[in-house]
């Protein structure tokens, strides 16, 4: 007789959802997680509530604030004679926030009878796990399940020629750390975590450069968007280089010198912190031996079908470790279709409605296709956007940069993108994941009243627009 119904392997947003889900339907289950703080405790909620989404989400609240005081308040009539920042407070608010998720993680364990076992986990077959200790110790426990959920996670991929040192090269979790604003920034990597962490200590101070191999900024998000934010962060002070070539990265007591070249030439630049963000592999490398059976692909992804199920029986994967986007939200979804799949039920996961969001400001939430995706497939769609300096919500709040874009099927109306540069995109774009869930047409968004004044009322006229009837722009 198996130990448990269900044994979860990593405690982070897919591994800990998964779990919780579990148990809430009738399911004996455990989960194991090998995370430590830097007080050495072992601690749940992987990387995005420890070292990742809600640190970095922290810090970007804490430096608009500083920011806004500096740069915008004025445009209100607010003046201050004064403005400090305060890294340690910062820091400590931070972490706070930090404790405070982590031990309500753990609660709900304890409310959903779920048990946490700390150590760190090998597979050792399709439903056996053995675990050892934190302490590093030879002893080694066995669990057995008849079903096993592996929701391992991903870290940072480091560069050959700048490892990482934890001081002056970091990587996103040294960044989240600094214990005082560094005079000079390099940032490898212009994706979602190269922006984020370097506007955070741009708004503070910094002078931070960007170093992006792709010559396209953002070259996943809508061209018209992507073109518009750059435009935006560079006059927020980000120096941001496309196209570029790193010969070299010397790495002396006190700073790093990056030596580069790009469409204007050779560059050689010293930074007091380097962030190296160039992506994230997955936590695959000494899950289990190659004799289990559980297959990988060439980059250390487990693969599944598209139920998250794995080449063993009984054994599924979620979050990070396989395919599809590395979110902390698609990683949750994944859990709780398979825990419902396991208890019975029938459950889902689709790609093509994950929204994605870039905290930067004004911030850019998509969910669906980009025009550029639909051309190169071929198919007809109908666009309509409007300007934010239109909104009067947008104009209230002075915070008029950006755009919304709504893309439909030329034939069946059927919305099939929708593309947020403003601010709070991140909740606006809510709206238009709920309709694509329902199938919804730029019509139906168009004829869906929205409150006034608002910022959503720009997604309405954007759907308006696909018909060529906005009414105020």
């Amino acid at each position: 007789m198996a130990d448990y119904d269900v044994v979860v392997i990593g405690g982070g947003p897919g591994g800990y959802v998964a779990a919780i889900r579990c148990a809430q339907l009738g399911l004996t289950t455990a989960c194991i997680e090998q995370w430590t703080n830097r007080q050495g405790q072992p601690v749940l909620g992987g990387t995005c509530l420890n070292v990742g989404c809600i640190p970095s989400k922290a810090l970007l609240d804490s430096s608009h604030h500083y920011y806004a005081l500096q740069h915008d308040f004025k445009h209100h009539g607010i003046s201050a004679s004064r403005i400090d920042i305060d890294v340690a407070t910062m820091m400590k608010r931070k972490d706070s926030i930090v404790e405070k998720l982590t031990t309500g993680v753990s609660s709900l364990f304890i409310k959903n009878k779920v048990e946490w076992i700390k150590g760190i986990a090998r597979l050792l077959s399709n439903n056996t796990v053995e675990v050892t200790g934190l302490d590093g110790g030879d002893s080694a426990q066995t669990y057995t399940a008849h079903h096993i959920i592996i929701a391992t996670g991903s870290t940072p991929t480091a560069l050959d020629i700048a490892p990482f040192d934890n001081d002056l090269v970091v990587d996103s979790t040294g960044a989240l750390s600094f214990s005082d604003v560094p005079k000079r920034f390099g940032v490898i990597g212009g994706g979602v975590i190269g922006l984020e962490l370097g506007s955070v200590w741009s708004r503070l101070g910094a002078e931070t450069m960007i170093l992006n191999r792709n010559p396209k900024f953002l070259r996943n998000v809508d061209r018209q968007i992507a073109d518009a934010a750059q435009k935006e962060l560079t006059s927020q002070g980000l120096d941001i280089r496309l196209g570029v070539h790193i010969n070299k990265i010397e790495i002396s007591v006190k700073d790093v010198t990056v030596q580069f070249e790009d469409a204007s030439g050779q560059h050689n630049v010293t930074f007091d912190k380097l962030l190296v963000a160039t992506g994230r592999k997955p936590n695959s490398e000494h899950l289990c031996a190659q004799e289990v059976g559980l297959k990988f692909n060439q980059r250390g992804f487990i693969e599944v079908d598209d139920l998250c199920r794995t080449s063993l029986q009984g054994v599924y994967a979620i979050g990070d470790v396989v395919r599809g986007p590395m979110l902390a939200h698609k990683a949750s979804e994944e859990g709780m279709a398979v825990a419902e799949m396991i208890a019975g039920q029938t459950a889902h996961v689709d790609f093509f409605k994950v929204p994605w969001v870039i905290y930067v400001w004004p911030e850019i939430a998509w969910v669906g296709r980009t025009e550029e995706q639909l051309k190169e497939k071929g198919v007809e769609y109908t666009s309509g956007s409007f300007p934010l300096w239109a909104n009067g919500r947008a104009l209230a709040m002075n915070d008029s940069t950006g755009l919304v874009k709504v893309l439909s099927d030329a034939s069946t109306d059927a919305v099939l993108g929708v593309h947020i540069y403003g601010p709070n995109a991140s909740e606006l774009i809510g709206e238009a994941v709920v309709a694509m869930e329902f199938s919804a047409s730029a019509e139906d968004l168009a004829r869906t009243i929205h409150a006034h004044p608002t910022l959503s009322e720009a997604i309405h006229e954007a759907a308006l627009a696909v018909d060529n009837r906005a009414i105020h722009f």
